[in-house]
């Protein structure tokens, strides 16, 4: 054998962005999921770190071992049931891409009208304090940071799991994380003393699922979600009256509370924020037009 003969390589398989989004596409169809191929172009997206449009430009372009192995990793996860956000393990909350896992509830879009809402009463107040009770992933908490300069931010959670999501989270906002304070501890508890008449604004988005209303829960809620976020007792309205009625000593006046509820109790909810001092106490639609947020002032 010459010195110039060589042994022909193996042939390696090529495959492009595009087959393997249209696979992806048909066995989450196969499965079952609401919105195949919308999910499937999130988790290449995820795979490929590309934006919908950069995307879009390079879908014939050969895919990555790395990149086509992290899509099949987050594609089984999700065909065996686990929620898309947990699978891909990040998901956009207003202008912030946040770090979620099993720790921590979903954020959802009521909650960024929550959050909206939040914000716009730091505006009117010209807020220096605002606390979010429950802070979960940190969603609220770092959206009212990025999205309000000079504002100081306490976020609370009873939970010490959840709490390392949110501090995982506060890594990514740069230098505002300077503004934000995370504390363990169950609602007002976990406040130091000395907040107490000098909050702003107050928001949070505590449990209020009833205990009896776990069989109207869809599976990847009632499955995955943590139900120490979801379940709030026999009635369900037993956290939001604990925060409704505590609200006022912590408050600066005027200042504000909102509060994230299920729709069918926004009218005992709005008794409870009159009964608790709050000179008004008004309901406000989510995006699909139902009773969602509670907006009590004082």
């Amino acid at each position: 054998m010459g010195d110039t003969d060589t042994v022909a390589p193996e042939p390696v398989d090529v495959v492009p962005w595009r087959a393997l989004l249209a696979g992806a596409a048909d066995r989450l169809r196969a499965a079952g999921v609401d919105n195949p191929v919308q999910e499937a172009r999130w988790l290449v997206e995820r795979a490929t770190g590309l934006t919908a449009g950069e995307l879009a430009g390079r879908l014939d372009e050969p895919a990555t071992e790395r990149a086509a192995t992290h899509l099949a990793t987050m594609l089984a996860r999700r065909l065996a049931g686990e929620p898309l956000q947990y699978a891909m393990g990040r998901w956009a909350f207003r202008t912030l891409e946040l770090y979620v896992d099993r720790r921590v509830l979903i954020p959802r879009p009521e909650t960024e009208v929550l959050a909206g809402m939040a914000l716009d009463e730091c505006r009117r107040l010209d807020a220096r304090v605002a606390v979010d009770l429950g802070t979960g992933s940190g969603a609220v908490a770092l959206a009212l940071t990025v999205e309000q300069r000079r504002l100081e931010v306490w976020g609370t959670d009873a939970s010490a799991d959840a709490l390392a999501v949110a501090r995982a989270n506060l890594a990514g906002i740069g230098r505002a994380a300077t503004r934000v304070r995370l504390v363990e501890g169950s609602w007002f508890s976990a406040l130091p003393t000395d907040l107490a008449g000098r909050i702003d604004v107050v928001v949070t988005n505590p449990p209020y699922v009833a205990d009896d209303e776990a069989v109207d829960l869809p599976a990847e809620v009632l499955d995955w979600e943590p139900h120490e976020a979801l379940f709030s007792g026999p009635t369900g309205l037993e956290d939001i009256e604990h925060i409704v009625t505590e609200a006022p000593r912590w408050l600066a006046r005027p200042g504000a509370l909102l509060v994230e509820l299920a729709p069918h109790q926004a009218t005992r909810a709005q008794k409870i924020a009159t009964a608790s001092g709050f000179t008004s106490a008004t309901v406000w639609p989510d995006l699909t037009g139902r009773d969602r947020i509670l907006l009590a002032r004082v």
